[in-house]
């Protein structure tokens, strides 16, 4: 419906003629499963005369009344928006409809634990949603304070942003059960988009922390009552704590809010998200059984995160979405420098090089990659928008520019902008002129080749050396493929490391310097002996694609496990992984570089990344003809590692789920029978429920087990995790019946919530013989139109990317994309961007497996 893709222009349009004062919503949660009462008074001002629509996702509209004057809801509202004619200088609205429960996590969504029967509800508002709860001037400038009244079920527990009031009885509901209303106090002036509700028979704990103006935060952590055994609030608060002490400390500034609510919410879409004073999480951060340490250190970034927010994006907030990325990548970057400076978590920057800039370089290599400053310029944008680009690469542009104007230089223009926009909204050029004011510098050539231009640079070293090793000349190029020409001034290091008497590389100097144009001489470093090794971007402070050269790759691939430090490593790992993408190297001879030396690897996350590259590589860039050979060699040699790893050890967990995902042969699947029967054990390893759940998958995929297993199992684990789970094993049975009715199930009834499908997915693409993902192909091309018009932007996007035949990795597949594409109509620009990042994943496949034929593995 075009009504719910607002466009810039009409945002303007409407925030030249308007200004919001306050929202007053009363909300009905007892109406029964379906929908929910929804009444709105909006009062504003605007230009005497002018007319203008507000924002309403409605079931049923059943009164507007603007000024006074009763419209009729069949002539103003079509569903989406309410038309408002011949406004006056001060302007009343009340707006009473019923609006609907959604399941896609969008909206005002609705989960039935099936433990014990209960309704949990949560909003996820950002980008457009808040109008499918009330009435709304659906875009960030419009700030407002807004009241929330909420009748709901005597025994739920109701949040807001502002702190929870106490509930008073009232009438007994239609069902006859207990109601009570919660009347909120207004709060602070908000965009739309971060207000909240979360409402149901939540528990919680509860804590505080002192703020640096004195005051006492009260601080609450919610979930699900099944789930509250499992919830670790105490490292929540400690990471809260921490967070809030280094934040405020950093920013010159309080916590803006009263209070401080983070509520594990079931179904999420998202990480988490940054409501106001009420940020809800996904619960899948609560662990019911053991996990890597990389998901233990990814919440503790995502709490970070979203504690970041509060400061930059609630208390100030972009003017439009196209500064979106400024405001993701400011808490990324922020999170993570928390992290190493506040918390135990002090290797995050390994974890940021191996995770976020390796999405950002994927992401920045795409067709579609974009500049960091996008052009946002209708909703439909910003839903695509939340990328590599605008989380990862800005981050990493950020700590680029940090280093580039300096630490402190930054924080003060940091500090100074809080001071001037708090409460309000604002654009790039308000933060930029701070910081430009506080280092001296001027930003505005550094603004436009780092945030107005697309792409990644490459960086390789030119080394002349003597015979006796002595250096002569040393060098710096810079490259950029010829699609994305710029070349851009960088910040950066350069580390020499050499191997010490007890087999350890150790870095034994460093030079800091700028490196602009094509070629950056470094005559600091001439004179000095080569070492092993030469690394350029040392300390990960540039964003670019680094290459070796020939004498630093061959101690790299003897030497890789013998760095002293990780970071270091973890550049080199992601050297490696550039190449076998590229196709400059054999994916073969990358698979062969992990399975030999990440045994000895120490950094969790490092080795997550690894592990899922390695499937990555194994699934698409392996020679067809070597595939089923080198993916059962490597399920083989990552159970070697397993068996001789420290016993309960991390990489022991993660080892084994690796190998669980990768088993083909029939050893192979006998062993993980054995291991979930119980016949047979590895020493230090515990099979809880979600490793049953892994271990079964993997058998039903490998035609082991089938839909009776899965239901015996789902009877021992009969919770949302249980279901989702099942719904994976379901899809996952490699039979031509079983992919009809998952296909049935996700494509053609669509019924399923977003948890489900996304699970769905998974198992339907979960296969050991592409053949049965055959069939589909053809009908997927035929079916993704319809999905993206019907469905909304979260569950279409779990088709149009998960469902997308790239297992079916042939020129056939990248050509029947191409016609797909030329038959596109104009204004699908969201279906055609993830339509083209689609294609480049299989055309790059494509290529990297050319580069993997008839290869000698040890030349």
């Amino acid at each position: 419906m075009p009504g719910l893709n607002l466009t810039r222009d009409e945002a303007a349009q409407r925030a030249e003629i308007l200004n919001v004062e306050s929202y007053n919503v009363t909300l009905d949660l007892t109406k029964g499963a379906t929908v929910f009462g929804s009444t709105t008074v909006v009062k504003f001002s605007a230009k005497a005369g002018a007319s203008t629509f507000i924002d309403a996702v409605t079931e049923s509209v059943y009164s507007v009344t603007l000024n006074g004057t009763e419209l009729d809801p069949a002539e103003v509202s079509d569903g989406v928006r309410i038309q408002l004619p011949n406004l006056a200088d001060e302007n009343e609205l009340i707006v009473v409809a019923d609006a609907r429960y959604m399941n896609t996590g969008e909206g005002l969504h609705r989960f039935v634990d099936p433990v014990d029967g209960e309704v949990y509800l949560y909003t996820q508002f950002e980008v457009p949603d808040s109008r499918r709860m009330f009435a709304v001037f659906e875009q960030p400038d419009l700030k407002a304070s807004f009241t929330f009244r909420v009748t709901a079920p005597s025994h739920w527990d109701v949040v807001s942003n502002s702190p929870t009031p106490v509930p008073v009885e009232t009438d007994a509901g239609q069902d006859g059960g207990a109601r009570s209303v919660w009347e909120f106090a207004p709060t602070p002036r908000l965009s739309s988009y971060v207000t909240a509700l979360i409402a149901g028979p939540y528990q919680s704990i509860r804590s505080e922390v002192a703020s640096s103006d004195g005051r006492v935060i009260p601080l609450g952590v919610f979930a699900r009552k099944s789930l509250m055994q499992y919830l670790d609030a105490d490292n929540i608060f400690e990471l809260t704590r921490q967070g809030f002490e280094f934040f405020e400390a950093q920013f010159g500034c309080p916590y803006p809010f009263e209070k401080y609510d983070q509520l594990f919410v079931p179904e999420f879409n998202a990480g988490a998200m940054e409501n106001a004073g009420a940020v809800t999480i996904l619960e899948g951060y609560i662990f019911r059984g053991k996990v890597a340490g990389a998901q233990i250190e990814r919440r503790a970034i995502t709490v970070l995160h979203e504690l970041a927010h509060m400061w930059f994006g609630d208390l100030v907030t972009m003017r439009w979405w196209n500064d979106l990325w400024l405001n993701e990548s400011f808490a990324e970057y922020m999170s993570h420098l928390a992290a190493v400076e506040n918390t135990a978590f002090d290797r995050a920057w390994t974890t940021f090089a191996s995770v976020e800039k390796s999405w950002a370089y994927r992401q920045d290599q795409l067709p579609t990659t974009h500049p960091i400053f996008a052009e946002i310029n209708n909703l439909e944008d910003v839903e695509v928008n939340f990328d590599g680009i605008t989380y990862a690469k800005g981050a990493s542009v950020l700590r680029q520019l940090v280093a580039w104007v300096g630490p402190e230089q930054f924080m003060s223009g940091v500090r100074t902008y809080f001071a001037k926009h708090a409460w309000k909204n604002t654009e790039l050029a308000d933060l930029m002129v701070e910081l430009e004011a506080a280092s001296g510098r001027d930003l505005d050539v550094w603004g436009k080749l780092w945030l107005e231009t697309a792409g990644v640079n490459t960086l390789a070293p030119e080394v002349d050396v003597e015979q006796d090793g002595t250096i002569t000349a040393f060098n710096i190029l810079q490259s950029a493929i010829d699609e994305q020409p710029t070349l851009r001034p960088h910040r950066l290091a350069v580390g020499f490391y050499n191997l010490t008497e007890e087999g350890k590389l150790e870095r034994t100097h460093r030079e800091e310097l700028d490196v602009e144009g094509p070629r950056t001489e470094v005559p600091a470093l001439a004179g000095l002996t080569r070492p092993d090794l030469i690394l350029l971007n040392d300390d990960d402070l540039a964003y670019a694609k680094v290459r070796l050269d020939a004498h630093s790759l061959a101690t790299a691939k003897a030497h890789l496990k013998d760095f002293a430090a990780s970071l270091p490593r973890t550049l080199v790992w992601g050297s490696a992984w550039d190449a076998a993408r590229d196709g400059e190297t054999p994916a073969r001879g990358y698979v062969e570089l992990i399975l030999a030396n990440i045994a000895e690897e120490t950094d969790s996350s490092v080795i997550l990344v690894q592990l899922r590259q390695l499937a990555t590589t194994l699934t698409y860039y392996v020679a067809a003809g070597h595939k089923l050979e080198a993916t059962i060699a490597a399920a083989d040699k990552l159970w070697e590692l397993a068996s001789a790893v420290e016993a309960g050890s991390d990489a022991q967990l993660q080892f084994v789920k690796s190998y669980a995902q990768l088993a083909r042969s029939a050893d192979q699947l006998d062993r993980i029978q054995a291991l979930l029967d119980g016949t047979d054990t590895l020493e230090g390893l515990t099979v809880d429920q979600d490793m049953r759940w892994e271990l079964l998958t993997a058998l039903v995929a490998g035609g082991r087990q089938g839909q009776e297993r899965i239901d015996h199992e789902l009877a021992r684990d009969n919770t949302s995790t249980g279901q989702n789970a099942a719904a994976q094993a379901k899809a996952a049975i490699p039979t031509a019946e079983a992919k009809a009715a998952a296909w049935d199930s996700i494509v053609v009834k669509g019924e399923l919530s977003n948890a489900l499908q996304a699970s769905a997915v998974a198992g339907f693409m979960r296969v050991p013989d592409t053949t049965l993902l055959e069939p589909y192909a053809e009908k997927y091309f035929e079916a993704v139109p319809g999905i993206v018009k019907e469905r909304t932007h979260a569950l279409a996007q779990q088709i149009v990317v998960g469902l997308y035949p790239a297992q079916l990795t042939t020129q056939a597949t990248v050509d029947r994309t191409d016609e797909f594409l030329a038959a596109l109509p104009e204004e699908s620009a969201a279906l055609r961007r993830m339509m083209l990042e689609n294609r480049d994943a299989v055309a790059r496949a494509l290529h990297a497996r050319a580069a993997d034929v008839d290869v000698d593995l040890d030349a």
